[in-house]
């Protein structure tokens, strides 16, 4: 494995060791800032290095849940790559934090829990992807970008859950149904194509309309359904059985 240039240990917000890359990662456009949440070191310190050969500027690690927070609040990274089970404040409990202070930093969950409250609870905070540990490099880094881009990416056996979930739960309400009445026809659409699983330029392909053109769908889309995410928007027509 390469060693990444520019990683040391630096203090934490709370004392901790935070391993922090001072250069940016190799690779073309805009650097895209990521901190990771884990606590086990050897952990941080591999998928440091691997995420940084990948072209992604990892601006710090750390090892729990308060840190994690303490951090975004001083470098508001584009993503956070965050694990649920550590020691203090939790995974879920940090995301919520951080949804709170800074609505631009996505949180990417990474953990070894597909189980089903994990994923509700994770999505709930504010979550806008749920990867489990072992899942591939290259699936990894195309959660993170999806993530800036605006979009999510679950692990395959997660989104089964999840959306098992979701379709056993009949209760909707008379609010729920008031705001699909607000939706065009078109937003419809596209919702539905959204809780497939399809991205903007597949689903401008499918409509033959201009990937421009679902952006303004899709946000139009977001703040009538009161909602922040394209995930949260999928997880919501599931539950109402439009797919």
């Amino acid at each position: 494995m390469a060693k990444i240039g520019g990683v040391g240990p630096t203090s934490g917000p709370d004392g901790s060791t935070v391993e922090s890359k001072v250069s940016q990662g190799a690779g073309s456009g805009e650097p895209v800032d990521v901190l990771i949440v884990d606590d086990h070191q050897l952990f941080r310190t591999g998928l440091s290095e691997l995420l940084g050969d990948e072209g992604l500027n990892i601006v710090g690690a750390v090892g729990d849940g308060a840190s994690a927070v303490d951090l975004v609040a001083q470098l508001a990274p584009d993503v956070v790559l965050m694990d649920l089970e550590m020691p203090g404040m939790s995974g879920v409990e940090a995301t919520r934090r951080i949804s709170e202070i800074a609505p631009l930093t996505r949180v990417v969950v990474l953990t070894i829990s597909a189980e089903e409250q994990s994923v509700v609870d994770a999505i709930a905070a504010g979550a806008c992807g749920y990867l489990l540990k072992g899942t591939s490099l290259q699936s990894l880094v195309a959660g993170i970008r999806a993530a800036v881009a605006g979009e999510s990416l679950i692990s395959g056996v997660v989104g089964a859950k999840l959306f098992e979930h979701l379709r056993t739960d009949d209760r909707r309400t008379t609010a729920e149904q008031l705001v699909f009445s607000n939706l065009s026809e078109r937003e419809l659409e596209i919702l539905k194509l959204l809780a497939s699983g399809m991205r903007n330029a597949e689903i401008a392909q499918a409509l033959f309309i201009s990937p421009h053109t679902v952006r303004n769908h899709v946000s139009n889309l977001l703040a009538k359904l009161h909602i922040s995410n394209r995930f949260e928007a999928a997880a919501y027509a599931i539950k109402n059985r439009m797919v």
